[in-house]
């Protein structure tokens, strides 16, 4: 059966991915109060590649983690990363905890985290630390999101119907009159009330091949960008979507043209007489396929 160009691995793919918040926070800044991250020289809002790859992981993990092929090795289980390390060690009998492990352990460890850890053999990862399974470098690659457009976060005052402490509930008169004791609590929540934001991403079939990636696996990150923003809502982010994906893909392993110049002819911009965009409406998507080499092909999965 003929596969889709978009889902073979033996081609290098660059891809354009698009995803729009309305009233919530996409990514919150630890330094910043959970603030919306932002770059504070234009106000264009950031979403780092981090937060991009947990919806990836979180969305395989429910579909897939059964697998023994598809277990996600950065997983919030409460399993420390060295005890995965040590799964490889077990599973092909070599010892491991205590001492220093040769190079051919280390290959074979490798070989099996890439095997049975999708995360793994998709993005890489560092296995170096205690239990030593070696160093992967993923095939898929993701730069930071940035919006389109300035973005403006709001730090919104909020309060809850119900108090913490059980001391704070008792409500007493004073000799003054005043009543002492609380109803409510305040609190605040962090949003950006709309953004559209653009990503970069890249596919090297070199790495695939030694990770192991295949075209199932090209597929199900396909997938992933496109709907794993069902799956991962939640009050304080609003309502988060995948708005377009755009993968062109060339006939050689190592790329007919540069990776920049494809990525450029997806146009994002404004519809006229629209001063502050609140809707994905307010934007026009356009993809330039003029003087597009011939080797290269552009598939519009969303958009």
């Amino acid at each position: 059966m003929t596969i889709p160009v978009y889902h073979d691995t033996a081609r290098r793919h660059d891809f354009v991915l698009l995803f729009d918040v309305s009233d919530g926070n996409p990514n919150g800044d630890p330094d910043a109060g959970n603030l919306p991250r932002i770059d504070p020289e234009t106000m264009q809002g950031l979403v780092t590649d981090v937060a991009i790859k947990r919806k990836v992981r979180d969305w395989v993990h429910a579909l897939k983690g059964d697998e023994a092929r598809y277990k996600i090795y950065v997983l919030g289980d409460g399993e420390a990363l060295n005890s995965k390390h040590q799964r490889a060690y077990t599973a092909l009998n070599m010892e491991s905890l205590g001492k220093k492990q040769p190079p051919g352990d280390i290959n074979r460890a490798r070989a099996w985290m890439c095997e049975n850890f999708f995360d793994v053999r998709t993005f890489g990862a560092v296995m170096t630390t205690g239990v030593n399974a070696g160093q992967v470098r993923g095939p898929v690659q993701l730069t930071f999101a940035r919006s389109i457009d300035q973005i403006t976060p709001l730090d919104v005052s909020i309060t809850r119907v119900a108090v913490t402490k059980p001391e704070d509930a008792e409500i007493s008169i004073a000799d003054d009159g005043t009543a002492k004791g609380k109803t409510t609590e305040m609190g605040r929540k962090a949003i950006v009330p709309y953004g559209l934001y653009r990503v970069s991403g890249f596919f090297n079939p070199h790495f695939a091949k030694q990770t192991g990636f295949n075209n199932d696996d090209l597929a199900l990150v396909w997938q992933a960008l496109m709907l794993m923003w069902d799956f991962d809502r939640s009050a304080a982010r609003g309502l988060m979507t995948c708005r377009g994906l755009y993968i062109f893909s060339h006939t050689s392993p190592l790329g007919d043209a540069p990776a920049h110049q494809l990525l450029e002819r997806v146009n994002i911009k404004r519809c006229e007489g629209v001063a502050v965009p609140r809707t994905f409406g307010d934007y026009e998507v356009s993809v330039n396929t003029a003087g597009l080499p011939a080797t290269v092909t552009i598939e519009t999965l969303l958009g």
